[in-house]
Parts: C-alpha cells; structure tokens; sequence
C-alpha cells in the first residue's frame, strides 16, 4: 500500500482550512484517511503558531514507514526541520513568455537601427 502525507482540504467555500492527513495514495483527496497528523489554516497570517500545527513525532513514524510527502507537505516539514531541505529547480517559471521575447527582440533591433543611424 503506497502511502502519502498530504492534504485533506474542510472549511467552507473561500475559506479554506486543511487537515494534515497519512492516507493511502488510491483514495480521494477528502476522502478515507488513517491518521490525522496536524491542521494548516492559510488565512492565518504566516507568523502565527496556529496557521500550522503538526504531531512531528508521529509524521516521523509514517516517513520511516515509507509515507512520501506531498511537495506542499514537504515544504512545510522543512520549514519545521522535519525534513532535509531539497533542491527545486522551476526552469520554466522564470522565463519570459514567448511574446515577451518577441517584443524584447523588436525593442533591441530598434535601438541598433537607431544607434546606426546616430553614427
């Protein structure tokens, strides 16, 4: 049985509250879990002690079970020290779209045209 920590989001529309969750990784996102490890509640501001409570002791149980954290979950048990920090590489997030490149590359030919003509 493959199993994953991660997210079952409750609250009501808009007003998002997740329970932190050890669940076979076949069943739904709100669906049957086994253990409830902790809360995140994101519309608390990202100071407070609340937004994000966990039981480490039993996160550390499932991880040496053989649970693998979901990238939202990981994050959050590193920044508790749980968890190795990971190298993420998003190439593609930082780079400009291709109409940004295509006006990038008019703006530059202009200029050299404009700086020819200058001389």
């Amino acid at each position: 049985m493959a199993m994953k920590i991660r997210l079952a989001r409750g609250g009501s529309k808009k007003r998002p509250y997740y329970s932190i969750v050890a669940a076979d990784s076949r069943m739904p996102r709100d669906g049957r879990f086994i253990e409830k490890l902790g809360t995140y509640a994101p519309l608390l501001p990202k100071g407070s002690e609340d937004r994000v409570k966990m039981d480490v002791a039993r996160i550390q149980h499932w991880l040496s079970q053989g649970a693998q954290p979901t990238d939202r979950v990981a994050r959050m048990l590193e920044a508790a020290g749980v968890l190795a920090k990971k190298e993420r590489a998003n190439l593609k997030k930082g780079e400009p779209g291709k109409a940004t490149k295509e006006r990038a590359e008019k703006k530059a030919a202009r200029a050299a045209a404009a700086s020819a003509d200058a001389e």
